[in-house]
């Protein structure tokens, strides 16, 4: 299935929509997926987070609504900014069109950037470091300012908090809760949680990892096929 207008070989979210469909298909009855947004603009005069969707981000959208399961309940969680919103929002309305059943989305400031702390040094930061994966390697390296991100193992774990969260709430039977948030976040968990290198494939737009029970445990599973046991640990003052 394609969005009309769009062409059959516009990949984006199409991966992630046959990672959610396995999940499924191999007896899961709930997950949550914490991916990155649709395809957005690019303008430098305005600060990176009020860019917003655009149309083939839109399309984009619709298209990852309609590919995902029929008979699983979605609930929309997304980082504040309207880029995200809109994602969630129009894969929401787009799976109930096509006979799927969801709710309406909600801001979860955890699906942010959160960890950065000041965000001046944080962009400063990447455009030094000559791209994401770099500065998110000198994140890990605490090569960083400590003003300028939070430290990144509580990072994580607020992180994966929020999803376990989300996913053991009570809800409908067979149930999938959208999470839409940004490619750093996406790189740092799957980094975090050693399921692809920084060096690995590039987050692309709604790609994604979902996060599900198995054997009374949790399970993180990448787009790309690896997956990871999770382990949220209790951080204390």
């Amino acid at each position: 299935m394609s969005e009309p207008g769009l062409p059959e070989s516009d990949h984006y979210g199409r991966a992630t929509a046959r990672l959610i469909e396995a999940v499924y298909a191999e007896g899961a009855d709930r997950a949550v997926v914490l991916m990155r947004h649709s395809a957005r603009t690019f303008d430098r005069s305005i600060h990176d987070l009020e860019n917003p969707l655009t149309d083939h981000g839109r399309g984009l959208s619709r298209q990852f609504g309609a590919l995902l399961p029929k008979d699983v309940h979605l609930r929309g969680y997304a980082s504040p900014p309207a880029r995200c919103m809109e994602t969630a929002e129009i894969t929401l309305h787009a799976h109930a069109e096509h006979g799927g059943s969801g709710g309406r989305v909600r801001p979860v400031e955890a699906l942010g950037m959160f960890y950065a702390l000041d965000q001046q040094k944080f962009w400063k930061g990447m455009m030094a470091a000559d791209g994401m994966p770099e500065y998110i390697a000198a994140w890990f390296d605490d090569a960083v300012p400590q003003d300028a991100m939070m430290p990144v193992e509580l990072a994580v774990q607020m992180i994966l908090r929020v999803l376990a969260a989300k996913l053991r709430a009570p809800g409908a039977a067979r149930q999938l809760d959208v999470c839409v948030s940004h490619d750093f976040t996406v790189y740092t968990v799957r980094h975090a949680l050693g399921l692809e290198g920084l060096g690995g494939p590039a987050v692309e737009f709604l790609d994604g990892l979902v996060l599900f029970e198995r054997g009374g445990g949790l399970v993180m599973r990448s787009q790309h096929g690896a997956e990871v046991s999770v382990v949220l640990e209790n951080f204390k003052g």
